[in-house]
């Protein structure tokens, strides 16, 4: 992979992740559930940070960790989202319900705009793990990044398997979550895959360039695709 032209590995790639959202966009035609757009978006990061690692200038400990953190998140939310969303029978996500109706006429044209805009989204998320694969050897600083990954996607972890089973008693039908960390907070999931972002922050020094990451998912949360949709279906 090294030794070919940058040009030729970077075409490669947008090809494959055109493909892969183009291949997702046609199941939703048929199934009309576009909850598969997510989960393109999550495989895309985690092949992102494959192809980030064995083209980076850092050391090969560093490349190592960083690459296997982010395939482990990746590969996790991928599992949850196909199990829980794609395969779950629940219809699809209220977010893309809300944009179909929203479309109508034009639902069909948008959506594949939608699929192929999440593979740019994509590539904007495998910056930071691309930064903070640059550099030296680990030392205390990736430490702390390793340890605050380990806790937050924990968390995560725990969040999305409690509100799982809390959906699966029809007796909470219509009721929101208020039980283990839900009794926290409203979107414990979303708090805790955006402090994921900060174990790149951390890993990488801080580099500039690791910082995209923390606050691109501040502003898809806060702005765009989470937490707004979220609130507007939960009950009062």
């Amino acid at each position: 992979m090294r030794g070919q032209p940058v040009v030729l590995q970077v075409a490669a790639r947008c090809a494959a992740a055109l493909a892969l959202q183009l291949a997702l966009w046609g199941i939703q035609t048929r199934t009309r559930g576009a909850t598969t757009a997510d989960l393109g978006w999550s495989l895309l990061v985690g092949l992102g940070a494959v192809g980030a690692g064995l083209v980076s200038e850092g050391t090969d400990g560093r490349r190592v960790v960083v690459g296997t953190l982010a395939v482990a998140w990746a590969s996790r939310l991928s599992y949850f989202l196909l199990k829980d969303r794609v395969l779950a029978g629940r219809g699809e996500d209220g977010r893309y319900r809300a944009l179909r109706e929203a479309w109508a006429g034009a639902a069909a044209r948008n959506f594949v705009l939608l699929y192929l805009a999440q593979a740019v989204v994509a590539a904007l998320f495998v910056v930071p793990i691309a930064a903070a694969m640059r550099g030296g050897p680990l030392d205390g600083w990736a430490v702390a990044g390793v340890v605050l990954w380990l806790a937050a996607v924990a968390g995560e972890t725990v969040a999305d398997g409690q509100l799982t089973a809390f959906r699966a008693d029809p007796s909470n039908r219509g009721v929101v979550c208020r039980v283990g960390l839900w009794r926290y907070s409203r979107h414990p999931n979303y708090f805790f895959e955006w402090v994921h972002w900060w174990a790149y922050v951390l890993i990488g020094h801080a580099a500039p360039l690791t910082l995209v990451g923390p606050l691109m998912m501040f502003v898809f949360l806060f702005r765009v695709t989470g937490i707004p949709y979220t609130e507007r279906q939960a009950p009062a």
